[in-house]
């Protein structure tokens, strides 16, 4: 039975990291890719333990099993995933209706995941309902991005309400900048 509840233990940040590397772009095929979506950015347990002293994570946890995460990346540790740090300078600059993001009372999906077994049964709306529901008083907006190369990712996003903001490229991939209106 799947439960969705907050990261409680180094255990549960292990098993992150665990979801993580099974799911990392780099270790996957071209057709997996393509069919189920990749991630990008792999945290270390340091990380990991400085946004959750910051934030629980919310995980989809079937018994001892990880079905899922949603991270929660709060703005303060921006500089914390070098890799993340040219999308948190570019949200500084972007306008949403009028207003500039900096403003805003964001935070940024740290990343989300689902595990192959999972997959297809809502876990991924679960997780962002979660979300939505704890963090809803402290914020009014979710935003994070997408590779545009990952169709599966983008579409889930779009189907749960995120729409795209901005879409830049680096050195690694294009990206879309998405937010999630919760004042809607």
């Amino acid at each position: 039975m799947l439960s969705i509840r907050s990261a409680a233990s180094t255990q549960d940040l292990e098993n992150i990291l665990a979801l993580q590397g099974e799911n990392m772009r780099a270790g996957l095929s071209a057709e997996e890719i393509k069919e189920q979506g990749f991630i990008t950015v792999r945290h270390s347990l340091e990380q990991l333990q400085a946004m959750q002293e910051r934030v629980p994570q919310i995980l989809a946890v079937d018994g001892d099993h990880l079905g899922g995460f949603a991270l929660v990346m709060p703005r303060e540790l921006k500089n914390s995933i070098p890799v993340l740090v040219p999308m948190f300078e570019m949200l500084d600059t972007l306008h949403y209706q009028g207003t500039a993001v900096k403003d805003l009372r964001y935070y940024v999906m740290g990343q989300i995941c689902v595990g192959k077994d999972y997959r297809g049964q809502g876990v991924f709306r679960q997780l962002y309902q979660a979300h939505r529901e704890q963090l809803s008083q402290d914020f009014d907006y979710c935003i994070t991005e997408v590779s545009t190369s990952n169709i599966r990712s983008m579409r889930a996003h779009q189907k749960i309400g995120f729409q795209v903001l901005h879409t830049f490229t680096d050195e690694l991939d294009e990206w879309n900048i998405v937010l999630w209106d919760w004042t809607k």
